[in-house]
């Protein structure tokens, strides 16, 4: 075969690429109340992720200190 007709069959052939799957990503901000909160909410201002998939604020084993965690599925 030449080389045209080798092209043609590589492209008539199923991809061998896997389909892109799904990971978690976690996100864990760990700070003051306020920073915490200002930071999720500025989160939800650029589009990135709403105030409500955050967990709630937790208390960390530091005095005034909190720490919230968003779990997100990425495309890899």
């Amino acid at each position: 075969m030449d080389g045209e007709n080798l092209n043609i069959l590589a492209l008539n052939q199923p991809s061998q690429n896997p389909l892109p799957k799904r990971e978690p990503i976690k996100h864990l901000l760990i700070g003051s109340s306020k920073t915490v909160s200002s930071t999720i909410h500025y989160l939800q201002v650029i589009g990135y992720a709403s105030i409500g998939d955050w967990s709630p604020l937790l208390p960390t084993d530091n005095p005034e200190e909190v720490m919230s965690i968003l779990i997100r599925q990425i495309l890899m």
